[in-house]
């Protein structure tokens, strides 16, 4: 019968977090690799189809840029802006003439 949920049968084991030997060997082999031939690289890079360019870089984008959410969200208390109303009385005739002009110019009125 083997051990209950979250009970380890090595209590002296390897501590929450610590990162697998060979994941941390892999990884400095990997990261001494591309630093030792960048330059072959990005020869490399330069000669592939412009396609195939901007697939790579779509890819390597995702280990530079954190990825990006769609935000939904609803506005709530939106309300219609006030409707303002012209106070005739207080225009000149001349403003009003101008007015009238325009109204005509547009064709909002004959």
């Amino acid at each position: 019968m083997g051990q209950p949920k979250g009970k380890s049968g090595n209590p002296g084991g390897r501590p929450k977090g610590t990162p697998n030997k060979i994941t941390t060997s892999m990884k400095e082999w990997v990261e001494e690799l591309l630093s030792k031939n960048q330059k072959q690289l990005q020869k490399d890079f330069k000669k592939l189809m412009p396609k195939d360019r901007l697939m790579i870089a779509e890819r390597l984008l995702h280990y530079v840029l954190p990825k990006q959410q769609a935000i939904n969200g609803v506005i709530e208390n939106v309300r219609e802006p006030e409707k303002s109303e012209l106070d005739l009385s207080v225009m000149s005739d001349e403003d009003l003439e101008t007015i009238v002009e325009i109204y005509r110019k547009y064709g909002f009125c004959r």
